[in-house]
This record gives C-alpha cells, structure tokens and sequence, in this order.
C-alpha cells in the first residue's frame, strides 16, 4: 500500500509541475511552437536518466523512491501523448517543417537529455 501512495504523491507533484513549468515557458515564449511541452519532455527525460542511473547505482536507497520519482512524478509530468497530439495539430494546420522540427527536435533532445542525466549520475 505504501507504493502507492509514494506514486499519489510523486504523481500529484509532477502534475503541479507539469503546469507550472508550461504555463511560464509559454508566457515566456508564447504558443505558435509548443516550446512548453518540449521543455517539458526534456526535463523529464534529464530527470529520468538520472534517478534511474544514480538509484540503480545505490542498492542501500529506500525503493520507495522509485516509486516516488520515476514512476510518480516523471509520469505525471512527461507529456508524450500530448507532444504527440501537439505535432498532429500542427501537422493538421499545415505546418509541415514545424511540426517535423518540433517531432525531430523533441527526439533528439530527450534522448541527448537521458544520456544528460545518466552521465550526471554516474559522475556523483
């Protein structure tokens, strides 16, 4: 039972900050380009590599807290399904090169920000 309520809470802060971290890149930014979600997807993906690799590294690290941070709070606040339907939309509007800028661009920096994170970890 303890699990889940370490991914309740994990969940419900990656949510807030899901919101948060959106609202403010986009009235920074501005909505034409969902740099939001893109900022988003990179961070999650940074914090992901990160506490996989450094919890995977440090056995005597109470579980929990890969209950609490990966699955909780990564997967409220990474927004794979909304990075997809964002470049359909935009595919939709007939945005070719932006929309392939925005799939391509978000592969390649989350997979970039993974590798980031692991590598952080493994310096520590």
């Amino acid at each position: 039972m303890q699990k889940y309520l370490y991914i309740a809470l994990g969940g419900a802060l990656g949510a807030i900050a899901r919101y948060w971290v959106g609202a403010v890149v986009a009235s920074k930014m501005g909505t034409r380009f969902p740099y939001g979600t893109l900022v988003i997807n990179v961070t999650a993906c940074v914090i992901l590599g990160f506490t996989m690799t450094w919890l995977g590294q440090r056995a005597e690290i109470n579980p929990a807290w890969r209950f609490l941070i990966p699955i909780g709070f990564v997967g409220a606040y990474s927004t794979f399904s909304t990075y997809e339907w964002e470049t359909l939309s935009t595919l939709r509007s007939g945005a070719f090169a932006l929309a392939a800028l925005y799939a391509i661009g978000s592969f390649v920096l989350g997979l970039a920000a993974v590798w980031g994170g692991s590598v952080l970890a493994e310096l520590l």
